[in-house]
């Protein structure tokens, strides 16, 4: 019966953790094109300077997540209440943002999943 109340309460806790974390939403271009673009949002793009400053989508704020402590303290200076968009070239640099900025404290998170690439096709 004590093995049954340990298990119990712990299927408690763990079930419960992950309700007021935030999760991230991909989303594809047209989703993006309608809820950001011309819009005044957070849309940061995670990529390098060098990458960004060969093109980068509408006037998205460049964040270069490859210095990790650096993106948090950038972020940090961000409104972790509003939406925030993300993108890199095809979707795995903003992944790894996404998940950083999961841990912060950001409740809505938008991670466009075509990236640069795609975006520069159209």
């Amino acid at each position: 019966m004590r093995y049954i109340a340990i298990i119990c309460t712990i299927l408690l806790f763990t079930s419960c953790k992950g309700q007021d974390n935030a999760q991230t939403t991909r989303i594809d271009i047209e989703t993006l094109q309608n809820e950001a673009i011309g819009k005044d949002v957070q849309l940061i793009d995670v990529r390098s300077a060098k990458e960004y400053n060969n093109g980068h989508i509408d006037d998205a704020v460049n964040i270069d997540i490859s210095d990790k402590e650096n993106f948090k303290q950038e972020v940090n200076k961000l409104d972790k209440s509003k939406p925030i968009y993300i993108y890199c070239h095809v979707g795995g640099r903003s992944n790894r943002a996404s998940k950083v900025l999961e841990t912060i404290g950001f409740v809505e998170i938008y991670d466009f999943s075509g990236g640069w690439k795609a975006w520069s096709k159209q």
